[in-house]
């Protein structure tokens, strides 16, 4: 058996990790697998070093009170894998900590893959030729990512965005509606705050404040993604009117195509609302500290990966002190209505969405293709 060791560290890492082993293992039965990853990749039969969860945090303050469980965790991957010697390493995102284990396992000689290129695109470009000293390869999922790779000297395949085929424009209306028995006349609003857990102790409690904004009727649904589930439980105990809470991927989708809009962090889950062609607006919140390094240092107009495709503002974003319930509420308000708003975005979307299919093929095949050209294979 041919051993590829991935790691994920984050809910969107461990989605994109489950459906490259399944489109490895449908090339090439001769495949195992080791590392790090979550709950979708153990559906694939992947058992993880520790559990994915430990790794879900974001920005300077939020990581350094964990800096010594972070570091003793590397520690142990680094060892995982100089023992087990992988045909390849697959770092999956998550660059805190994925391009520091790229880093310190260099020196085996063992090639290094990285599954989404690294944003120095976006605001640390001078980084970006740091990269070709972790790195062997990067499987890109935008395509304005491959020119800028390639020009620093590290190889890139465009393999797409496996948004495309995660389903969400496949829900099911009425029976999301059915299954928790909503009135005909009441109106559901997708709250997305984020797989990581200072996302969502920063974001959901704005989000909460929002919804009491709106007009009478909204009810929220909230996906749970699978590192921030009890956080968001606990922090949604409490809202006047509890939000229903979804587990499941296929159920999310269902809700996706019951609901008449969305408030949604900034990142994958506004390309999901884009697939299933559901109108929304993005809010988010760093660090303020953080928040003033990113500013200065930033060399791309949005945070919105559909404004970054379209190349314009399709989808509106509050950051920092915009994002606050009563911005977020009026911003909302127009989508809810319908009109010309809404009709703007989904056109938006259409534009967006249609640059990001690979040459050929779904995402995760060409990934895969990619990873087995890289290995020889």
């Amino acid at each position: 058996m041919t051993l590829l060791y991935l790691i994920a560290g984050e809910a969107s890492g461990d989605v994109l990790g489950a459906r490259l082993i399944a489109a490895l293992r449908a090339r090439d039965p001769d495949l195992d697998f080791a590392g790090v990853g979550g709950e979708r990749m153990a559906e694939q039969g992947f058992s993880s070093l520790f559990p994915m969860r430990e790794l879900a945090l974001m920005g300077l303050l939020e990581v350094l009170p964990r800096i010594r469980s972070l570091s003793r965790r590397m520690d142990q991957t680094v060892v995982d894998i100089e023992a087990r010697r992988p045909a390849a390493i697959i770092t999956i995102d998550s660059p805190g900590f994925t391009l520091r284990v790229a880093n310190r396992v260099k020196p085996l000689g063992i090639p290094v893959i990285h599954y989404v290129a690294p944003q120095v695109w976006g605001w640390r470009q001078g980084r970006a030729r740091k990269l070709g000293r972790k790195l062997d390869r990067i499987l890109a999922l935008l395509p304005f990512e491959a020119p800028f790779f390639t020009a620093h000297g590290i190889p890139v395949d465009f393999v797409g965005h496996p948004v495309l085929e995660s389903g969400a424009d496949r829900g099911d209306a009425a029976r999301f509606r059915a299954k928790h028995g909503l009135a005909p006349d009441e109106r559901l609003l997708i709250v997305m705050p984020g797989s990581r857990r200072t996302e969502v102790s920063r974001l959901l409690p704005v989000f909460g404040a929002t919804l009491a904004l709106l007009p009478p009727g909204i009810r929220a649904v909230v996906p749970l993604a699978g590192p921030v589930e009890e956080a968001v439980r606990a922090a949604t105990a409490h809202w006047p009117r509890p939000p229903i809470l979804v587990r499941d991927v296929a159920e999310k989708y269902d809700a996706f195509a019951a609901a008449e809009a969305g408030l949604i962090k900034s990142g994958t889950s506004s390309l999901e609302c884009a697939v299933a062609g559901l109108p929304h607006i993005v809010g988010y919140r760093l660090n303020p500290i953080t928040a003033q390094i990113v500013k200065r240092l930033m060399k791309v107009r949005f945070v919105s990966l559909v404004n970054l495709l379209a190349e314009r503002e399709v989808v509106p974003e509050f950051l920092q002190d915009a994002c606050n319930p009563a911005t977020l509420a009026a911003a909302l308000r127009p989508l809810l209505e319908g009109g010309a708003t809404r009709a703007r975005q989904l056109e938006g979307f259409a534009d967006a969405l249609g640059r990001l299919r690979p040459p050929e093929g779904t995402p995760s095949d060409a990934a895969a293709e990619a990873v087995l050209r890289a290995i020889g294979r």
